[in-house]
């Protein structure tokens, strides 16, 4: 950016004579018998007169720099001071000190430019606005002067076509290819098309018209009606009365145009930032003076038409010179901090109903993909603030989570070896937590440096309440190979095995009561294209359990920590075969309630021929089927699975879980979900907020007494039979 700066002072000011170009009323056509006038001022709305004041800022009125984030609301406690020194420090400063210098630096550059001794040339085609711009323009001495930017020359030309556009139903009436500028988004292709429905929120039924053309009717309001059609992409409002827009239009998340021009708007309602997939947002000639901060979100927007309106200064600067996605940017760096949501409710399950067991035998655990840091770029979150998706921001929340929890059991995700030694581990310790860790598979050829960036699953529980008997790792694409029955199937060489994914295994046992407890922790591959895949990785999991479950039984392990004087050991807890040992599942299983992998823990089997493996091989697993001798079920279907673990623009939906053996598990409280009225103004996780796209899972426990089997008597002994009958 600084480079840029030094050319650019090293080159001659650039002058513009723009009083040849009229501001066309609204509906009216072209005037090309105009004449260019030295005398004659530009309209305050016009192009003409707004790169005017853009680079001849000493004859208008110059406004200051909008200052972001002084606005800011303060984040109430620990939030607060998180929140200004990575935002304040990395980001307000060198925007705000790039603009404001790029600002000035065009002040001091115009001032001695002027009409004197200059003139122009002007070809206009019909005196259109903006076509005059092709022409080369010069000075007295022979001096060129620079065209404007292309993105305001198309800016100029899209404004015109939306001025011309003025029949009713204008779009819709219109052909496919029609010549000159026009305002429909460029043709998708079926692909492209059948990504975005696939990455789109829920299942649409099919849909032979996904545009709607209200142009030129008149309205003065909108229906809410109009937004329950989720499944529009394009919406043309244009040529109308409307002086707002409703904040229901946050609904129509898949919209990638919208057109509201020539209405008379005079400001936008925040939900539009909820509109992710918006490629092009028409607002020409309305009455709109600011752009709200939300809209930030809107990475994906590559044309947002604002010409014909009164925009404040600073924003209507950086569109002229830079463009929409400078805007964006912009607006997205310096969003204010909105006020956190209130905290989740703690659902409480039969509470009228007194479980059975101990207290001390009642135990709670967290599952949580903390989103590793390497993964959290902004190419796969550019709705996010880069100060919020920085890892030393993130972090600080998370660990603050963690804490605030203050789980007996924690069970995370994506967690990096360095952040697991560096971070977790020490920060952790201080709570009394102590934590097993293995990363994913590719580890093994990797060297120590380029291992740090590996992430695995990482599992911590409390050393004042639980000893650590044994630890295990499953690594699918090592099972998968092991097997007989799958070495010559090529879907495991070719689909399976490139997989490097991995569970982490924990054997606790309780020091006061003694009972035992599995923990197994897991993340399942993502891709939403092998669904066979985690179908397979999720038999193996549950194949691998019931073998340590039932060794685990058998060895009875001893705990590995020394009693310490004055300490009596925990009472002995037996187990006469693996499923009675409580089990907890917990993990990202990228999975939703439909899928196979939900019906094969939830039901115990699944059949060989089930959809997700799609005409696969692998095995006895598609001759035979997939099962498990486990009684289990998720902890959250007590209430209903929530609403959504991971919530991004491209996708929302309940994807983690933590499953529990019903036969000797019983589940006691739940935590909710996230503030509803919130999320109706939050385009996607992670945010200043929450520090991962997903959130975390967190339920309490109670162990069952163990069922005693009762010992049958032995049958009656009636003395030695004698025969009466002689």
């Amino acid at each position: 950016m600084a480079d840029a700066y030094a050319q650019y002072q090293q080159q001659p000011p650039p002058r513009y004579y723009l009083q040849n170009l009229h501001r066309l009323g609204r509906n009216s056509p072209p005037r090309s018998g105009d004449t260019p006038s030295p005398s004659q001022s530009p309209a305050p709305q016009s192009p003409a007169n707004a790169l005017n004041n853009f680079f001849h800022p000493q004859q208008g009125q110059h406004n200051a720099m909008m200052a972001g984030g002084q606005g800011r609301l303060q984040m109430h406690n620990t939030l607060a001071s998180t929140t200004f020194k990575y935002q304040q420090q990395q980001q307000q400063q060198p925007h705000q000190g790039h603009l404001e210098h790029n600002l000035a630096h065009v002040q001091n550059n115009n001032t001695s430019g002027g009409l004197s001794g200059a003139h122009q040339h002007s070809f206009s085609a019909g005196g259109a606005p903006g076509n005059s711009y092709n022409s080369q323009q010069h000075t007295g001495n022979g001096a060129i002067t620079q065209p404007p930017p292309a993105h305001w020359q198309e800016q100029l030309h899209l404004c015109q076509a939306s001025r011309q556009a003025v029949t009713p139903h204008h779009h819709a009436r219109s052909p496919a290819h029609r010549p000159g500028p026009n305002l429909t988004a460029p043709p998708k292709t079926r692909k492209e098309e059948e990504e975005e429905k696939r990455k789109a929120k829920g299942n649409f039924p099919r849909q032979d018209w996904l545009a709607l053309d209200f142009s030129g009717q008149g309205l003065r309001a909108m229906s809410n009606a109009l937004f329950k059609y989720s499944f529009l992409d394009k919406l043309y409002i244009n040529h109308n009365k409307l002086t707002k827009l409703p904040s229901a239009i946050g609904r129509l998340k898949l919209l990638t145009l919208l057109d509201a021009s020539s209405n008379s708007l005079v400001g936008l309602p925040v939900e539009i930032g909820m509109l992710t997939n918006l490629r092009q947002l028409y607002l020409f000639d309305n009455q709109i003076t600011n752009v709200p901060p939300e809209f930030g979100t809107l990475y994906q927007l590559e044309t947002l038409g604002i010409e014909g309106n009164p925009l404040s200064e600073p924003l209507k600067q950086i569109m002229m010179k830079d463009g929409t996605k400078t805007l964006i940017v912009y607006l997205r760096e310096n969003c204010p901090v909105s006020l956190p949501p209130t905290a989740r409710d703690w659902v409480v399950l039969n509470e009228d109903e007194k479980p059975n067991g101990k207290d001390d035998d009642r135990f709670t655990v967290l599952c949580y993909n903390i989103l590793c840091d390497k993964y959290a770029t902004q190419s796969m979150y550019g709705y996010t603030a880069s100060w919020a998706l920085a890892w030393d921001y993130r972090k600080e929340l998370i660990i603050q989570e963690l804490q605030g929890h203050n789980a007996d059991i924690l069970c995370l995700q994506e967690v990096a070896t360095d952040c697991f030694e560096e971070v977790l581990s020490p920060a952790l310790a201080y709570h009394e937590y102590k934590g097993v860790f293995w990363p994913k598979s590719r580890a093994k050829i990797m060297s120590d440096s380029e291992k740090k960036s590996v992430d695995g699953c990482a599992t911590f529980f409390k050393t004042t309440k639980y000893n650590l008997l044994d630890k295990q790792v499953i690594d699918f694409s090592s099972s998968a190979i092991a097997r007989e029955d799958m070495k010559k199937t090529a879907d495991i060489y070719n689909r399976v095995m490139p997989k490097d994914n991995i569970a982490v295994v924990t054997f606790l046992e309780n020091k006061l009561t003694g009972y035992r407890v599995i923990i197994a922790n897991v993340h399942v591959t993502w891709d939403p294209a092998f669904k066979d895949v985690k179908l397979v990785q999720t038999a193996m999991l549950m194949e691998e359990l019931a073998k340590i479950s039932d060794k685990f039984a058998r060895t009875h392990p001893q705990s590995r920590s020394l009693v310490t004087a004055g300490e009596s050991p925990p009472p002995t807890v037996t187990y006469a075969e693996g499923t009675q040992i409580p089990l907890i599942i917990c993990g990202d299983f990228n999975s939703t309630a439909d899928s196979g992998v939900y019906e094969l823990l939830s039901r115990g089997s699944i059949h060989h021929e089930h959809d997700d493996l799609a005409g696969r091989t692998y095995g006895n697993f598609t001759k035979d089927g997939m099962s498990h001798p486990f009684s289990l079920k998720s902890s959250y279907a007590n209430i209903g699975e929530l609403s959504f673990t991971n919530y991004t623009p491209p996708f929302s939906g309940a994807i983690d879980y933590i499953w529990y053996s019903t036969n000797s598990l019983q589940v006691t409280g739940l935590l909710g979900e996230v503030d509803s009225e919130y999320m109706e103004r939050v385009a996607g996780f992670p945010n200043v907020h929450f520090p991962s796209d997903h959130i975390a899972l967190l339920a309490e426990f109670q162990v069952k007494p163990q069922k005693q089997k009762i010992a049958k008597p032995p049958p009656p002994d009636f003395g030695p039979s004698t025969n009466s009958r002689k």
